[in-house]
């Protein structure tokens, strides 16, 4: 192992934070212009030079420059691959499933396949980059035959390129409700997950002394197999009932989960994780496919980028502070202030959910909908 400080650590991780950051402020919204494909082929091709960099790493400095490099390239990916894949959607809906599902897909084997190199594997601080270094290689070469769904327009001048690039966080007005609506889920979920990969491990391991980093991270695994197995089944639902679901299971959940923290349940803690990853796919999906209704074709990228800025500030944010917080108040004690935090802002968001259904259901009634389109009910003719 690399052997540094929990100072460097904290380094290591903030300098990835702050690079994809500015990574999704700037070029988040460049695929719009240029298209989708060049913008996912830089950001791959950088994500290999990062995974080389850690393999051959030997002091910090490398360390940094590997870091670095993955944020860039993972800030500018995440908004476009998330627009190609709506973009490409065989079905309404599909493409937020997919989504919802990927990110939990990628954590639960992410979690699961390290615990198991950590525990079993010889090397296993070089073996996980070169595993995640062949993957990028061959999504590099699969990207050869993914057509091109975005619009090469360019840009009309040097200014209009500036103020591109320039770092904002900039939401379509026509997109800005449903945005500001699904903004409680998105950081609710988030923060839920940042709880889980933050605290998760050290719960399991001091609270219920599982000392096997591969069991330990099959513990782990159950949220987000959970989260991703639910974002498949659900699909083709509204998001009216993603969210019904979504929000109370998502509480019931933590709710569980923390039970089992402090009554030292394993099994209470496991069942916790289901019915949480559960609830957090279908709140997420929820909001994910708010926000895609609303969301022109052309604007996809800088959207999306947005909400990734959103969901990665409530991911890594409390996640940070409750690891400081641990050193002074204690595990249990963190773990509770973290929950009854997720818990006030899926509060917050599902009394805005039912708050914005009703003001919508109160807009269109008096009207009729025939062949897809909307039109004001007409009044019933006084018989004479």
């Amino acid at each position: 192992m690399w052997g540094f400080s929990s100072l460097t650590l904290t380094l290591v991780f903030a300098v990835y934070v702050v690079t994809m950051l500015m990574s999704l402020l700037t070029v988040g919204s460049l695929s719009d212009h240029i298209g989708r494909r060049p913008v996912l082929a830089v950001a791959l091709v950088l994500l290999i030079i990062s995974m080389i960099l850690f393999v051959v790493a030997g002091d910090v400095g490398t360390l940094l420059a590997a870091r670095a490099l993955q944020g860039l390239a993972t800030g500018a990916a995440m908004g476009t691959l998330t627009a190609t894949t709506v973009d490409l959607q065989p079905t309404a809906r599909m493409g937020s499933a997919i989504v919802g599902a990927a990110p939990a897909m990628g954590l639960a084997c992410g979690v699961a396949v390290a615990g198991l190199l950590v525990e079993y594997a010889p090397a296993p601080r070089i073996l996980v980059f070169e595993i995640i270094l062949s993957l990028l290689a061959g999504l590099l070469i699969a990207l050869l035959v993914v057509p091109e769904t975005g619009q090469r327009g360019g840009f009309e001048s040097r200014r209009h390129l500036a103020v591109t690039l320039a770092p904002q966080i900039s939401v379509p007005r026509v997109v800005r409700g449903a945005f500001l609506a699904s903004a409680p889920a998105l950081i609710a979920t988030w923060s839920l997950a940042g709880l889980y990969l933050s605290l998760g491990s050290s719960a399991v391991s001091s609270v219920f002394g599982v000392t096997n980093h591969g069991a330990a991270g099959l513990v782990l695994f159950g949220f987000f197999a959970c989260a991703a197995m639910t974002s498949l089944l659900i699909t083709g639902r509204s998001s009216t009932v993603k969210s019904a679901f979504g929000y109370p299971a998502l509480a019931a959940g933590v709710l569980i989960s923390l039970s089992g923290v402090l009554v030292e349940s394993l099994p209470l803690y496991v069942i916790g994780s289901i019915v949480a990853g559960s609830g957090w796919a279908s709140t997420f999906l929820g909001a994910m496919d708010n926000i895609s209704a609303a969301t022109p074709a052309t604007q996809r990228g800088q959207v999306y980028s947005s909400v990734f800025v959103a969901s990665y500030l409530a991911f890594s944010a409390p996640a940070v502070i409750a690891g400081i917080l641990v050193s002074h108040i204690g595990l249990r004690d963190t773990i509770i202030g973290y929950v009854c935090y997720v818990l006030i802002i899926a509060l917050i968001g599902a009394t805005l959910t039912v708050v914005t259904r009703r003001r919508s259901s109160g807009a269109v009634r008096g009207t009729d909908t025939v062949a897809g389109e909307t039109f004001p009910r007409a009044e019933p003719v006084a018989r004479s």
